[in-house]
């Protein structure tokens, strides 16, 4: 394990292990990333601790972890975290997914948004989660059966529950439990309930993660528009415009300046050099 706070940090919203997880590296590329993803979080990945464990040497390690990047199963950079007490640092993270993410993924990642996965062939859903639920309450508690006209009336004080963070358990705990017997008006009961038992407004979301990525190969950091594949346009060959020299000194500014001005006398007044 690496440092506290340190080693590989696992990205969110990571589809399930499955056995052809990395089917498309190449066999060394694969054997390296399936060990790295059963490591826990915070194991240290690095290439001196990764040699020690697998048989490839320190510059293939370096190579792999490169192609590795370029594939979209890993980022290297820091982030800046503040500690309860009001300070703060910058922490060098590496960022593993199994599953393979493009650059507009990890841009958004930098940024602290997580875009979410939706399967080509998933169904369309035409009805609303909380219409969904309220039409299935007959099937719980068959004195609570409603119409369709009653799932639609009452499905959007439903879905404010669920923007609160109700979980559908809790939904149907509040809903069916300690009911009157006989019930004579399912709906008006469920309306009360959803309205009287309402739970509080969740505290507010924690800020956004501040987050730089680095080049793989030579660790500059930059924007992820910069770093298509985790790699800077330098090391890539894209050098771009030539970098502006370094600012003249005092002595020399005052003896160009000189130089202009001799050189703008009428050629009487010239000075000999």
């Amino acid at each position: 394990m690496a440092n506290p706070g340190y080693g590989k940090r696992s990205t969110p919203d990571q589809r399930p292990r499955a056995a052809h997880d990395f089917a498309h590296l190449p066999p060394r590329e694969a054997a390296i990333a399936a060990y790295i993803d059963r490591l826990p979080d915070g194991a240290d990945i690095s290439v001196k601790t990764l040699a020690k464990v697998l048989p490839y040497g320190q510059c293939a390690l370096r190579t792999a972890l490169n192609r590795l990047q370029s594939a979209g199963h890993l980022r290297r950079g820091r982030e800046h975290l503040v500690a309860a007490e009001g300070s703060a640092r910058w922490i060098t993270r590496s960022w593993f997914t199994r599953t393979a993410r493009d650059d507009d993924w990890w841009a958004a990642f930098t940024r602290g948004d997580v875009p979410k996965d939706q399967p080509p062939d998933a169904p369309r859903q035409t009805r609303s989660r909380a219409f969904i639920l309220l039409a299935a309450l007959g099937r719980t508690a068959p004195a609570l059966s409603l119409s369709q006209a009653d799932c639609a009336s009452l499905a959007p004080l439903l879905t404010e529950w669920f923007a609160r963070g109700a979980t559908d358990t809790a939904v149907l705990q509040a809903l069916t439990g300690g009911l009157p017997h006989p019930v004579h008006h399912p709906a008006a009961l469920i309306r009360n309930r959803l309205t009287t038992k309402l739970p509080p407004e969740p505290a507010p979301a924690a800020p956004r993660p501040l987050r730089v990525l680095e080049c793989a190969k030579c660790g500059v950091p930059g924007r992820p528009e910069a770093l298509p594949g985790g790699v800077c346009g330098t090391c890539r060959g894209n050098t771009g415009p030539a970098r502006p020299a370094a600012p003249l000194v005092a002595a020399t500014v005052r003896s160009l300046a000189a130089e202009v001005r001799a050189a703008m006398a009428p050629r009487g007044e010239r000075p000999r050099v």
